[in-house]
């Protein structure tokens, strides 16, 4: 789909305008001031008698903050949210999802049509004149706390545009189509991407007056959601394109990274996107060195090489990546060691705590640990316990029906049951779908090999708990012994996922006795 956008100034006048608001507005807050924002509004035709916001307050805890507020007959809220600074956030009604930027001092009315809220949600400043003649009257005579509202409000419409044109239109999107590209026309689409998505930051930021945190904020999505794609796209387009072999890059296709500004932007820092950037560059830099995730030093190299090449809070951001990683994959001692090294480094204990959390939760589920058993009923209506299965090899595939993803793989675990039959292995299919009768239907009528079972509750059931579930595909590998032994296996779309479970045979129980031997709580 191609868009049409007005770009009224260029990137350097346009920022300029920016600053110059800025001026008028009150100076960024800084992130230990605190406060709250406020949202008040209605929902049309209401099917849900509650709304939320969520709020992830650390990078390295998956638990959300989350308040509540109740809807009345009419369908009105008032919202409190306590915020120690510029944030983003969550709008949640029901199952459906909005973007939020909230800040102290935010004070927005939010009105939205119950069974669309990401189409439908529109933003305004509370207790702000409106209208274009009132606001061209009263533009010198607002309070800082009023200006502060509206740019606040300008900051929430803005992506709530966003998303409609890039963010929920597949042709802007590197899944499911545009990933099926060779190089040369991938790096086009992603220059026509970044071209047209600043075109529409910078015409909106000509025309309204953001927060400079917000529009900070703004740009290093763009910017870095772009360079992500970017530097993933051969790993992603060997997994997903499983008729071709992996893809060759010639030799200037990374030259971009040499850029120091895309390694330092300090006005970035807080951004997802961003830490996420430069936690794949370190990745990518490892395997230009010849350390491959199926290394037992992958983690550590990746840990050591963020140690030397980061500075500051992007240091400990990115370690902090590196040790979840290593905690999830399997790697028990080296994980350790790395997290004994990270708490004298972070000296204000701003993030130790929660990875000191997460390190428990994992060893549970380390390389050689008992996987956790259950019982659950299958699409034919029969008990199914995992702990059954000991004496095989067990690839557990934990899915859901309205995933991509997911339904992309089914061809191939076809493929794989057919290739194993007769083998010492079993195929357990753990479905967490909400809704029981479109998953029942779709095992049934598609005839899918395997066994299939169901969680009630999906990503909330104790399966999910027990195996620390936050996505979907997810698999693991058991070995005969019932331990587990490869907690990230390859996808079932992959070509190498053949090779893989044929080598697994008969290692069972290689790493229980590392486990066993483990401390109980990290030192």
């Amino acid at each position: 789909m191609k868009l049409t956008f007005t770009c009224l100034l260029t990137w350097v006048g346009s920022w300029a305008l920016v600053a110059a608001a800025q001026a008028q507005a009150p100076a960024s807050r800084p992130a230990e001031a605190g406060g709250t924002a406020v949202l008040t509004g209605r929902v049309a035709n209401p099917t849900n008698d509650t709304i939320a916001v969520s709020i992830h307050d650390s990078p390295f805890d998956s638990k959300e903050r989350i308040s509540y507020a109740r809807l009345n007959e009419k369908g009105e809220f008032r919202l409190s949210v306590p915020v120690a600074g510029s944030t983003k956030a969550d709008l949640v009604y029901g199952d459906a999802v909005a973007d939020l930027y909230l800040d102290p001092g935010t004070d927005l009315d939010v009105r939205f049509k119950a069974e669309d809220l990401p189409g439908t949600v529109k933003f305004k400043a509370n207790d702000v004149p409106t209208g274009f003649a009132t606001r061209i009257r009263n533009s010198a005579n607002l309070t800082d706390a009023q200006r502060h509202r509206q740019q606040m409000a300008n900051a929430n419409s803005y992506l709530a545009e966003f998303d409609e044109q890039f963010v929920s239109n597949d042709g802007f999107q590197v899944l499911p189509d545009n990933i099926q590209l060779y190089e040369a026309p991938f790096v086009s689409f992603l220059d026509y991407r970044i071209k047209h998505e600043r075109n529409f930051l910078e015409d909106r930021a000509a025309r309204q007056s953001f927060t400079i945190d917000f529009y900070n904020y703004a740009k290093a999505e763009i910017t870095y959601s772009n360079a992500n794609d970017r530097l993933t796209f051969p790993d992603l387009r060997e997994q997903v394109v499983s008729t071709e072999g992996r893809m060759t890059m010639t030799p200037g296709y990374f030259d971009y990274l040499r850029d120091p500004n895309l390694l330092n932007d300090q006005t970035a820092v807080g951004n997802e996107q961003f830490q996420e950037f430069l936690l794949n560059y370190v990745h990518y830099m490892a395997a230009q060195q010849k350390h491959l995730r199926t290394d037992p030093d992958f983690y550590p190299f990746c840990y050591a090489l963020a140690s030397k090449r980061l500075n500051g809070q992007m240091k400990l951001l990115t370690l902090g990546r590196i040790l979840q990683e290593s905690f999830r994959f399997g790697h028990v001692r080296q994980s350790a060691a790395m997290l004994a090294d990270f708490r004298a480094l972070d000296t204000r204990k701003r993030y130790v705590a929660a990875l000191d959390n997460d390190f428990t939760k994992h060893k549970a589920l380390a390389i050689g640990a008992q996987a956790p058993d259950f019982k659950l009923l299958s699409a034919t209506g029969d008990s199914v316990r995992l702990s059954s299965f000991q004496g095989k090899l067990v690839y557990l595939n934990f899915w859901k029906t309205t995933n991509g993803l997911c339904l992309r793989d089914l061809a191939y675990a076809q493929d794989l049951a057919k290739r194993f039959e007769g083998k010492n292995i079993v195929f357990v299919n753990v479905a967490l779908d909400e809704m029981e009768l479109p998953w029942r239907q779709l095992v049934t009528i598609k005839k899918l090999p395997g066994v299939h079972v169901r969680a009630l509750g999906g990503l909330r059931s104790e399966v999910a708990k027990a195996y620390n579930l936050q996505e979907v595909p997810t698999y693991i590998l058991l070995g005969e012994d019932g331990t587990i032994l490869n907690p990230k296996p390859k996808r079932l779309s992959s070509r190498a996922a053949v090779d893989e479970i044929n080598q697994s045979f008969g290692r069972a129980g290689v790493y229980s006795a590392a486990v066993a031997q483990l401390p109980n709580t990290a030192k």
